[in-house]
C-alpha cells in the first residue's frame, strides 16, 4: 500500500479514537454474510420470485454498494480474505478444501477489535481453519465461535452436533444429512441473539457468516417462510432455496428488534452481504440463468458472466448493504469499488483500533460515512486482485484482466461499455493489459498455509456431514509401481500438464513424485477440461524405452482413472510424432504394466484418451516408464 494511504488512515484512526471512540461510543458491528445468495435474488433487486422485506428496509434505510465484490468466488477463500485484509494473492487460505487453516500468526478483523475491547462472536460456517489446526477461531480473536469449522461438515443442518470454540455441541436426535429434528442454523441463530443480549453493555463485533441459502436445501415444514413458497407451481429445490432465503430475512428482522428492544440499534452498524456471486441454481429451458436468476438483472435481463467458482463477474458481484441510523445517509446507492479485504481496515477504523501491517485493504469509512464525518477524502484502489487455482484476475477501475487457465491467453473487457464480459479487447489495448498483468505480478506471493496438529477431529467433522462420524475411516491399500526395470522416479521430471486441479495433492507433478498417496487430477472447476488430457515426461536423457507402468489414485475414489491411453516418445518435448503404444487400463488399484517394442527418446507424452467410469477427467497416483 503506498506510504501517503497509510498516513491518512493512521491519523483517521488517532482522530477517531481521540473523538468518539474515547467517549466509550465506539459502534457495535454485526456483519451478517449469506452463503451463495446471489446479487440478484433479493426482493429490492427486483427478483419477481423471492420476499425480504426486512432486508429491503435494511438498503432503504442504509446505503447499498453496486460494487461490492467478494474475496474470492469460492467459500473459504472469500472468508480468509474478509477475515484477514488481505487479497487472495497474499493470504494463507486460497483453496477450497474447507479445513485449510490460517498461520497461528495472523490478525483478523476479531483479534484487531478484540484489542480495544470489544466482545468478539462467530456464528455459523469458519472456513479459515478445521480443528485441531493453526486456524480455529478462538485462536484467531473470537471469544466465541458457534457452528461449523469445516465446510464439508457445514453441508448438512441436521449434523449430530455443531463446534463451540472446538468443543462439540450435541443437536439432539440428528442423523446427518437431511435427517434429524433439530435444525443447525436456528441453534446458531438463536447464539447470536444471546451473544448480543449478554454483552450489550459494551462494544461487540458479532459476525454472522450463516450458511443458508447454501445447499442441501433444508428447511423445516414448519418454519413460517416455508409458507410463503410451498404452493408455488415450481421445482420442490427452488421452493426450498427460496424459502431459505426469507427465514434469513426473517431472522435479520429479528436481530434489528433485538438491537432496538435493547437500546442499542443507534450505536450498531450492520453490514449484509453474501459470500461469492451466486449459482444458475435450478436451470431449465425456461431458466438457462437459473430458476432465481442470481446473475441476471430480473428487469432488463442483463447478465453477468460466469458464476461462483470463476473470476468473472458472475463469480464476485455480491449484494451488499451497511445500515446505521443518524450515521449513513438513507436510500443511497453507491458505486465506489470494493471488496472483502476492506472490511478488516473498515472496522478497525470505526473502532479505534490500528491495523496490521501486511494488509491490501482500504478503509471505507469516508464512503460509509461521508467525507466530512470521516475528516478526510476516501482513499480508492490502485487496483483489486484475485486468484484462485489456474485463474487470475486484475480490475483497475472500470478495466478488467482475466487469466482463467494458467499460462492460458488474457482476456480485457471494459466493465462501462461491457459488463457481460462478452467482448475480449485485449488486442485493442495491449498497454492497459501490460500494466495489469503487471499488478498482477506484482500481486502475487507463493501460499503458506497453516497446519494442524490433529487431523483426525477435523477429518471427524467432515464424517459428520453423513452422520458417520464416529467411524473409523476406511483403511485403504496403499499399492505401489514396482521398481524393478523401471528408470528411478526421481530422474523423471514433468515438463507440463494439460491441466490439474486445484489443491497440492492434486498437481501434475505428482504422476512423478514416486508417492502414491498423492495423485494428479485434471481441472473440473470453475471450467471442466474434457479429454484428451496430456502430460510430458522427461527421463533425463535419451534412454531405451520397452514400456509403460500406470497405477490408479490409491483413495476411496475413481475419477480419472485412466482406460484409453497413448504413449508417445521424443527427443524434442514440443513434437510427439512416434506413437509407442496404444493401450486399455483397467479398473482396478493395483499397478499394471503395458508393453511396446523398444523405442529410444528422452521425452514421453502420455495421452489420455478415455476414463474407466466414461467421466471427462484423468487421474493418476505414478506414471513408471520401464527401460535403461
Amino acid at each position: 500500500m503506498p506510504i501517503r494511504h497509510c498516513l491518512l488512515i493512521v491519523i483517521t484512526v488517532l482522530s477517531w479514537a481521540a473523538t468518539g471512540a474515547r467517549a466509550g461510543d465506539k459502534p457495535n458491528i454485526v456483519y451478517i454474510m449469506c452463503d451463495e445468495l446471489g446479487y440478484y435474488e433479493l426482493s429490492h433487486m427486483g427478483n419477481p420470485n423471492i420476499k425480504t422485506p426486512h432486508i429491503d428496509k435494511l438498503a432503504a434505510t442504509g446505503v447499498r454498494f453496486t460494487q461490492g465484490l467478494a474475496g474470492s468466488s469460492v467459500c473459504a477463500p472469500t472468508r480468509a480474505c474478509l477475515m484477514t485484509g488481505k487479497h487472495s494473492g497474499r493470504t494463507s487460505v486460497r483453496s477450497n478444501g474447507g479445513g485449510t487453516p490460517l498461520r497461528a500468526d495472523e490478525a483478523t478483523v476479531a483479534s484487531v477489535l478484540k484489542s480495544v475491547g470489544y466482545a468478539t462472536g462467530g456464528f455459523g460456517k469458519w472456513g479459515c481453519g478445521g480443528r485441531g489446526s493453526t486456524g480455529v477461531p478462538e485462536k484467531h480473536g473470537f471469544d466465541v465461535f458457534l457452528g461449523y469449522y469445516d465446510q464439508v461438515h457445514a453441508h448438512s443442518y441436521y449434523p449430530r452436533y455443531i463446534v463451540r470454540n472446538s468443543e462439540e455441541v450435541e443437536l439432539p436426535n440428528n442423523h446427518g444429512g437431511s435427517k434429524g429434528e433439530t435444525y443447525s442454523h436456528y441453534v446458531i441463530f438463536d447464539g447470536a441473539l444471546d451473544f448480543i443480549r449478554e454483552n450489550k453493555d459494551q462494544p461487540f463485533f458479532c459476525y454472522l457468516p450463516i450458511t443458508p441459502p447454501h445447499g442441501i436445501f433444508d428447511i423445516p415444514d414448519a418454519d413460517p417462510a416455508w409458507a410463503l413458497y410451498k404452493d408455488k407451481p415450481w421445482p420442490e429445490q427452488a421452493k426450498r432455496f427460496a424459502a431459505m432465503v426469507s427465514m434469513v430475512d426473517r431472522q435479520v428482522g429479528e436481530l434489528v428488534d433485538l438491537l432496538e428492544e435493547l437500546g442499542l440499534r443507534d450505536n450498531t452498524i450492520i453490514f449484509f452481504c453474501g459470500d461469492n456471486g451466486g449459482v444458475d441454481y435450478f436451470k431449465d429451458k425456461q431458466h438457462p440463468r437459473g430458476f432465481h436468476g442470481a446473475n441476471k438483472h430480473p428487469v432488463t435481463g442483463v447478465e453477468f458472466r460466469g458464476r461462483k467458482g470463476n473470476l468473472y463477474e458472475g463469480g464476485l458481484r455480491i449484494p451488499m448493504i451497511a445500515n446505521w441510523p443518524g450515521k449513513i445517509k438513507p436510500g443511497r446507492v453507491s458505486d465506489h469499488l470494493w471488496y472483502f479485504p476492506d472490511v478488516l481496515p473498515t472496522l478497525a477504523e470505526l473502532a479505534g483500533a490500528e491495523t496490521p501491517d501486511d494488509i491490501t485493504g482500504l478503509s471505507i469509512v469516508p464512503e460509509l460515512l461521508g467525507e466530512q464525518a470521516a475528516g478526510r477524502k476516501q482513499v480508492q484502489h490502485e487496483y483489486l486482485y484475485w486468484e484462485l487455482g489456474q485463474q487470475t484476475a486484475v480490475r483497475e477501475k472500470h478495466w478488467k484482466a482475466i487469466q482463467p487457465r494458467r499460462n492460458g491467453p488474457w482476456e480485457l473487457y471494459d466493465l462501462n461499455r461491457d459488463i457481460s464480459e462478452t467482448n475480449n479487447i485485449a488486442g485493442d489495448h495491449p498497454d492497459v493489459l501490460a500494466r495489469l498483468q503487471g499488478y498482477a505480478k506484482e500481486a502475487h506471493e507463493p501460499v503458506r498455509e497453516g497446519t494442524f496438529h490433529n487431523r483426525a477431529i477435523h477429518e471427524r467433522d467432515r464424517r459428520a456431514k453423513f452422520g458417520r462420524e464416529d467411524e473409523a475411516p476406511t483403511a485403504v491399500k496403499t499399492n505401489t509401481l514396482p521398481a524393478k526395470g523401471m528408470i528411478p522416479q526421481d530422474q523423471v521430471k514433468l515438463v507440463r500438464g494439460s491441466s490439474e486441479a486445484d489443491g497440492s495433492k492434486r498437481k501434475a507433478a505428482n504422476a512423478v513424485d514416486g508417492d502414491p498417496r498423492t495423485h494428479w487430477h485434471t481441472l473440473y472447476t470453475p471450467q471442466l477440461h474434457k479429454h484428451p488430457h496430456e502430460l510430458v515426461l522427461d527421463l533425463g536423457k535419451v534412454r531405451t524405452i520397452t514400456g509403460f507402468r500406470y497405477l490408479a489414485r490409491q483413495d476411496g475414489g475413481w475419477n480419472g482413472s485412466f482406460k484409453a491411453c497413448e504413449f508417445y516418445v521424443s527427443d524434442d518435448p514440443q513434437r510427439f510424432e512416434s506413437l509407442a503404444l496404444k493401450t486399455e487400463f483397467k479398473k482396478t488399484k493395483d499397478p499394471q504394466e503395458a508393453t511396446c517394442d523398444a523405442v529410444r527418446g528422452r521425452y514421453v507424452l502420455v495421452k489420455v484418451l478415455s476414463e474407466v467410469n466414461g467421466g471427462a477427467w484423468a487421474s493418476a497416483a505414478e506414471l513408471g516408464v520401464v527401460g535403461k
